[in-house]
C-alpha cells in the first residue's frame, strides 16, 4: 500500500460521511447543528487529505517553502479539535443560550489564537530540510519549531480530553442511540489522546538523546486514523440510529396493522391509490395503510351493528373486566361482521343511525394496532363466522 493510500482512505471515508450529512442538510438548511456536523466531518477529512506525504510535498513545492505544509496541517488539526468542542457545546444545548454563546466564543478565540501562534512560530524558526513523515521528531530540538510542535500537541490533547469528559458526562444522562454515539466519541478521544502520548514519547526521546521515531511515524499514525474514524462514527450514530429506529417502529406498526387492512380491504374504495411497492419509504407505506383503513371504516360504518357490539362487549367484559380491552374486541368483531355485510355476504346491509355501533378504537395508531391484533380473538372469529351466510361458510 502506497504512503498516500493509507492517508487518502480515511479521508475518503470521512468525505463520504460528510456527503451523507450534506444531503440531509440540503433538505433542512436552517439546521445549525447539522451544519456544524458537516463542518467537523469535512475538517476531519481535510486533516488526512493534507497530511498525506504526496500532498505535503506538493504544497511545499508550489509555495517554494520547505515544510510550509507542516503548520498548515497543524492548523487543520487544531481547527478540528476546536470545532469538535463547539459542535458538542451546541449539540448539548441547554436553557442558558448566553452561556452557550460564551463557551463557543471562548473556544473559537482560544483555538484561533493557537493557530496564529503556530504560524508565527514556524515563521520564526528554521526548518530548511523537507521532512514529510518525521518532522515532529527531526526538528524536536530546533528553536521555535520545537515550540510549534509542542503547542499543536498540547492544543490537540486539551481538545481530546475536553471531548472525552463532556461525552462521558453527557452519556450518563441520555439513553439510546445518543448515548451510544457519545460513548463511541469518548472511545475515539481516548485513542486520540493515546496518539498524543505516542508523539510526546517520541519527542521526549529526542530531547534525551534517544530515538523512538517509529512511535511517531508508524504507531501514532495508525492510532490517529482509527480515532478519527471512531469519532466520526460517534457523530453519525445518533442521527442514523434514530432514523433506523424510526423505520423499525414504522415497520412493526405496519405489520401489526396489516391484519386489519386485509380484513377491510374489500371495502376500500376502488379510487384509492394502489399499495406502494416494498421499496417505498416505510413511513409512507404506514401512512397509506392507515389512510386505507380509515377510508374503509367510513364506508362500512352504516353496516356496524349496535346490538352485536353491545353483545360482544358484554362477553369481553365478563372475561377481562377491562373496559378498554372489551371495547377493542367489540369494535373488531363489529368491523368483521360489517365487512361481510357491506361486501354482500351477509343478510343485512345498512342500518338506521340509531342502530349503528360507533367504532371508537380509531383515535391513533396504537388503537388501530390493538384492534388489528384483536381480530384473532376467539370472540371476533366466532362473530365473523356467524355473519357469513350458511351456504358460504368454510367448515
Amino acid at each position: 500500500m502506497s504512503p498516500g493510500t493509507i492517508f487518502f482512505l480515511p479521508a475518503l471515508l470521512l468525505l463520504i460521511a460528510t456527503l451523507i450529512k450534506v444531503w440531509a442538510l440540503l433538505k433542512n438548511w436552517q439546521d445549525t447543528l447539522l451544519r456544524a456536523v458537516c463542518a467537523v466531518l469535512f475538517i476531519a477529512a481535510l486533516v488526512f487529505a493534507t497530511a498525506a506525504p504526496p500532498v505535503l510535498a506538493l504544497i511545499n513545492e508550489v509555495t517554494g517553502v520547505p515544510n510550509i505544509a507542516a503548520p498548515l496541517v497543524y492548523c487543520v488539526l487544531t481547527a478540528f479539535g476546536g470545532s469538535s468542542i463547539v459542535l458538542l457545546i451546541h449539540w448539548r444545548g441547554g436553557e442558558d443560550e448566553a452561556r452557550t454563546r460564551r463557551a463557543t466564543r471562548l473556544t473559537v478565540a482560544a483555538y484561533g489564537a493557537v493557530m496564529a501562534a503556530l504560524c508565527a512560530l514556524f515563521a520564526l524558526g528554521d526548518a530548511p530540510v523537507e521532512r514529510l513523515r518525521d518532522l515532529d521528531t527531526y526538528y524536536a530540538n530546533t528553536p521555535y519549531i520545537r515550540e510549534m510542535i509542542v503547542l499543536y500537541l498540547v492544543a490537540h490533547s486539551v481538545a481530546a480530553l475536553t471531548m472525552l469528559v463532556l461525552c462521558w458526562r453527557w452519556s450518563r444522562k441520555v439513553p439510546g442511540t445518543l448515548r451510544a454515539g457519545l460513548l463511541t466519541m469518548a472511545a475515539g478521544n481516548v485513542l486520540t489522546f493515546s496518539y498524543d502520548l505516542l508523539k510526546y514519547t517520541a519527542i521526549a526521546a529526542r530531547w534525551l538523546g534517544g530515538n523512538l521515531d517509529w512511535l511517531s511515524t508508524q504507531v501514532a499514525f495508525v492510532m490517529a486514523s482509527v480515532s478519527a474514524l471512531v469519532v466520526a462514527a460517534g457523530f453519525l450514530i445518533p442521527p442514523v440510529g434514530q432514523g433506523a429506529t424510526s423505520r423499525l417502529k414504522a415497520l412493526r406498526r405496519y405489520r401489526r396493522l396489516r391484519p386489519l387492512w386485509l380484513e377491510v380491504r374489500a371495502a376500500i374504495p376502488e379510487t384509492v391509490q394502489a399499495p406502494l411497492r416494498w421499496w417505498a419509504p416505510m413511513e409512507l407505506r404506514l401512512m397509506q395503510i392507515e389512510r386505507d383503513i380509515h377510508d374503509a371504516l367510513l364506508r362500512i360504518g352504516p353496516c356496524c351493528d349496535r346490538e352485536l357490539g353491545a353483545l360482544v362487549y358484554g362477553q369481553a367484559m365478563e372475561r377481562y373486566a377491562d373496559h378498554k380491552r372489551a371495547l377493542i374486541v367489540a369494535d373488531a368483531a363489529v368491523i368483521a361482521a360489517a365487512v361481510v355485510a357491506k361486501t354482500g355476504g351477509g343478510a343485512e346491509g345498512s342500518r338506521e343511525p340509531a342502530a349503528r355501533w360507533a367504532v371508537s378504537s380509531t383515535g391513533n395508531t396504537a388503537d388501530l394496532v390493538s384492534m388489528s391484533l384483536a381480530l384473532a380473538h376467539p370472540l371476533v372469529q366466532a362473530t365473523r363466522q356467524a355473519a357469513v351466510p350458511e351456504g358460504s361458510r368454510v367448515l
